[in-house]
Order: C-alpha cells, then sequence, then structure tokens
C-alpha cells in the first residue's frame, strides 16, 4: 500500500510483524527507549509527512508504559505532518474501567480515550470492547471489531461433535456475547450465576431463618380456612348501582337550644366533609337498604362452591421438565463441595455471642443480617449484574468465611460445553463455572473461551491443573510470556493478524469494514 506506515510498539511486536507480512509490507523504522529515570523516549526514523499512519499497540504486563509509548508516538507522527494516524489496539487498556463503581471513582476509560484525542489520533480500531459503549468515549470514528467469526471457525474445524455442544455464560453479563456465538453457530445456550451475596461472621444466614419460616404458609392457610365472614363484615360488592332514590336516609333532629345562647354557626372543613357519618345501632345505613342485591363474600362462596378441577388433579404425574435444566451447587473458596460438607458460614458465627446473651431470640439476632438488610450497591439502587468486578468476585472465591450458592441454568449432560467471555484475567470464576457443569451439570469436555488471555498472577498454571477444563482458547491480542505458553498444554492461541491487516487495508483504501463482522462456513 503506498502512502501508508505502520508503526509496532514494543508490547506486541510478533503481531505487527505478522500483520506487516501479510500487507506485504516491513514495519516503519522507530526508535523506542527509557531513559534511567524510567522516561520514555520515542525517535521516528523515516518520512511521515502526509503519509496514512497505523500505530499498532496493545496493552502488556506494563500498561501503563505501553499507554504512555502509544501517546508520545501518536504525538511524534502529528508534529511530523502525518496526513491520518489510525491507533490499532488489539486490547484497549483500562477498558473494564468503563463506569464508576463508587462515587469517589474515577472513568479511566474515558479519560484514556480524551489522551488520544489530544494526542492527535484520527481513529481507533480495536477487538471486543469490554463494553460496546465505549465508543461514545471518542470523539473519532472507532471500529470495534470482533473475534467471534475466527472462534466459530476454530470450533467448527477443531471440537468433534460441536453440534451437539452448550454455550455457557459464567456471569450473567455476558450472556449477551454468549447468545451471539450460540446463534452463530445454531447451538443452545446456558448460564451460571454465583450468589455474591450471602455473607458469613456473626450474622445468621438466610438458610438458618428460612428454616424457622418453613410451615408458616400452611399454617396461615389452615387460619384463613377457618375464617367466617359475613355480610355485616365484608365490604359489599354491587351487582349493578343502587339508585338513589332507593336509599333511605334518616332526618336528624336539631339538637335543643339552651335559651340566651346564640347557636353555634356551622364550621365546615375539608376534614369534616370527607369523614364519614357515624350511625348508630338504631340508625338503619343507606347501604344496608340496597342489600337484598348484593353478592355474598368471595369466602362464603368459595365454602359452597365445588372446587374447580386443574391439571394438576387429574393427572398427578405431571412434572415440570424445565425444572431438571436448573441445577444447585456449593461453593466454598472458588470450588464445588458436596451436599454434606459443613458449612463456613455457619462455623463462622461467634459462640461467644450466643454465649453471652442466651435469651436473645435468633430471629431478632438475624434482623441485623445481611438477608433481612443487604448490602447497599455502592452508587444506590438495585445490583447491576453487567457491572459485576471480576476482582470483588475472586476475592470471595479466596474468603474461608464465605459460602455461596452457584446455579447452572441449561442442559448439558453428556455433551461439550463452551465457557465463553471477553477476557481471562484471573481463574477463580472460570475454575468455578467449569467445576459447576461438570461436577453438577454432567459436561463430558469443557472449552474456556475469550478474546483476551491476560492470564493475571498464576491463572494460566491454575487454568492448566484444573481437572475439569480440557482446553484454553484465547487470541494473540494481548502478549503472553513464552515460556508459560509453552509449559500450558491446554493453551490454543488464535490469530488475529488476518483480521487487522484486512481491517487495516479496507481502512486505507476507504472500503465497508462490514464483511469483518461476517461468519465464513469454509
Amino acid at each position: 500500500m503506498r502512502n501508508t506506515l505502520i508503526f509496532a510498539g514494543s508490547s506486541c511486536p510478533a503481531l505487527t510483524t505478522q500483520i506487516c507480512s501479510n500487507l506485504g509490507m516491513v514495519s516503519a523504522a522507530v526508535e523506542l527507549s527509557q531513559f534511567a529515570n524510567g522516561e520514555t523516549s520515542v525517535k521516528i526514523l523515516t518520512s511521515i509527512r502526509e503519509k496514512d499512519v497505523f500505530v499498532v499497540q496493545s496493552g502488556s504486563s506494563k500498561i501503563n508504559d505501553s499507554i504512555m509509548e502509544l501517546l508520545i508516538l501518536i504525538s511524534a507522527c502529528k508534529g511530523g505532518s502525518a496526513n491520518k494516524i489510525t491507533a490499532v489496539l488489539p486490547y484497549f487498556p483500562y477498558s473494564r474501567q468503563s463506569k464508576k463503581k463508587s462515587h469517589r471513582g474515577a472513568i479511566t476509560a474515558r479519560m484514556l480515550a480524551n489522551l488520544l484525542h489530544v494526542a492527535g489520533i484520527n481513529h481507533v480500531i480495536t477487538i471486543d470492547l469490554h463494553a460496546s459503549q465505549m465508543q461514545g468515549f471518542f470523539k473519532c470514528p472507532v471500529d470495534n471489531l470482533h473475534a467471534e467469526p475466527i472462534i466459530a471457525r476454530w470450533i467448527r474445524h477443531n471440537v468433534p461433535g460441536w453440534q451437539d455442544a452448550v454455550c455457557v455464560s459464567k456471569n450473567a453479563g455476558g450472556t449477551k456475547r454468549v447468545t451471539s456465538l450460540a446463534d452463530a453457530l445454531k447451538l443452545n445456550f446456558g448460564m451460571v450465576t454465583t450468589d455474591k451475596r450471602r455473607v458469613g461472621g456473626n450474622n445468621m444466614t438466610a438458610s438458618m431463618i428460612m428454616r424457622r419460616l418453613d410451615g408458616f404458609d400452611s399454617e396461615l392457610d389452615a387460619d384463613v380456612s377457618k375464617l367466617q365472614i359475613g355480610q355485616d363484615d365484608y365490604p359489599p360488592r354491587y351487582e349493578s348501582k343502587p339508585q338513589l332514590s332507593n336509599l333511605q336516609t334518616e332526618h336528624r333532629p336539631d339538637p335543643p337550644q339552651q335559651s340566651g345562647v346564640p347557636p353555634a354557626r356551622a364550621q365546615h372543613s375539608r376534614q369534616e366533609s370527607q369523614s364519614s357519618p357515624r350511625w348508630t345501632a338504631n340508625m338503619q345505613s343507606p347501604l344496608r337498604s340496597a342489600t337484598e342485591r348484593l353478592t355474598g363474600s368471595p369466602l362464603a362462596r368459595a365454602q359452597t362452591a365445588p372446587p374447580r378441577s386443574t391439571p394438576m388433579d387429574e393427572d398427578s404425574e405431571f412434572t415440570d421438565e424445565r425444572a431438571r435444566d436448573i441445577t444447585h451447587g456449593r461453593l466454598v473458596q472458588g470450588h464445588i463441595v458436596p451436599d454434606d460438607y459443613p458449612s463456613p458460614t455457619q462455623s463462622a458465627m461467634s459462640t461467644s455471642t450466643m454465649i453471652e446473651n442466651p435469651d436473645e431470640d435468633p430471629m431478632e439476632m438475624s434482623r441485623a443480617s445481611s438477608f433481612f438488610n443487604p448490602e447497599p450497591h455502592p452508587l444506590g439502587g438495585s445490583h447491576d449484574a453487567a457491572a459485576d468486578d471480576s476482582d470483588e468476585e475472586e476475592e470471595s472465591f479466596n474468603n474461608p468465611s464465605y459460602e455461596q450458592m452457584i446455579t447452572l441454568v441449561g442442559d448439558v449432560r453428556g455433551r461439550t460445553v463452551f465457557i465463553i467471555d471477553d477476557m481471562i484475567d484471573k481463574a477463580g470464576s472460570w475454575i468455578a463455572a467449569a467445576e459447576c457443569v461438570v461436577k453438577r451439570g454432567g459436561a463430558k469436555k469443557v472449552y474456556c473461551i475469550a478474546t483476551h488471555g491476560l492470564f493475571g498472577g498464576d491463572a494460566l498454571e491454575e487454568l492448566q491443573d484444573c481437572d475439569c477444563i480440557d482446553a484454553i482458547v484465547v487470541t494473540n491480542s494481548f502478549p503472553i510470556v513464552p515460556e508459560k505458553a509453552r509449559a500450558t498444554k491446554k493453551l490454543v492461541t488464535l490469530d488475529l493478524s488476518n483480521l487487522l491487516s484486512e481491517a487495516i487495508r479496507r481502512n486505507h483504501y476507504g472500503e465497508s469494514i462490514s464483511p469483518l463482522f461476517s461468519h465464513s462456513y469454509d
């Protein structure tokens, strides 16, 4: 491509080299270095005047250095009179911080978009933003490409019996992404949810409270069945409107006046006009006179009327098949445990509290628990499933005083399961979802699939050691340490160079990028 230059950042030189190879080019000469105090230095070694410049830079383990290097490189291209500057970001840094999570929090993704604009960016090409509405942060066009066609093609060519597989979301916020891939492959989909609000400590658990409420509904029904409500106690129900002429009213005589005392002036107020008159036992109510046309009490009719036959009475063998698709499990420290496993929430209750207050009613103690007073969301309102923080989820997995309930919605028994999300950072939620679909759902194989493989800490080793996970599929949007990649036998890395090189070519020539979102069935 003429009048086009592609600069490679220090985060992903191998990916940039492959992109240039697909386009029949070589990356432009640039010198990237750091001073002794850690400052980034960028020096462009070729002319960029009136050229179409593409800067390829992704996230890395040194994320802040990569961002600063990208901003300085864009500013250098702008100062060198480049015609158009396009940032190619396979993984957009700080994409998980796209909204406020506390009153004093920052929307860091928007701040980074503003920094790119100030540096001189004209166009952005990225892949699978964590939240698609982040495109509104930019003041320039954004091409948010999807790795879904590449993942779907790999599934069709490398997974035996994929036609009977099930796509599963490991949280409620990722269902839209999962259903999109399931529709493309014509597969069923499911969801795994984790109850994050079941907290241990000195409070009673919800299970203890609900056990004390067992049988309450049956006792209430028995009391209601014993009620005898007559027409005098139940508000009347008219079959037709009573005529005003039929209502008999009784004239009240004026009270006797004392001699020499002037009659009191009638005081009319809104309260007196709205209040109903007090009827004595000898006085006849105007509504009582019309009770000949009134129907009886609903409860009285329910006692005399024959019970209606329902399908449940006619067929006692009726079962709801959909109930079988919901499976529950107990989750302790991020792992599925048997039903008879001792609950850490019950063992975490302070016995000293019970000894110090032996006469304290357990139900009164439970009023201060999280069951009756759930922890409010940091910004108020209801809990947003799509705004769940993976870091908070991982912390709850590592807390020994937490017992959570994990729920699998969908039938996965004897099938292959694709657990799908946009990124893999920590391994806790992935391992919990994999154990749930295997140990509780009876799945045959589990594939953990994501676009961005961040693998923070020892996440890659933990996924490798999990017996319930058969393969880990990610793309090369985020650089993985070569030593860790070679040591992980389950890791499969998909190449994004063809997708990005075609996006660069179409962007340079002004062609439509819509074909990049379609699925090829080769």
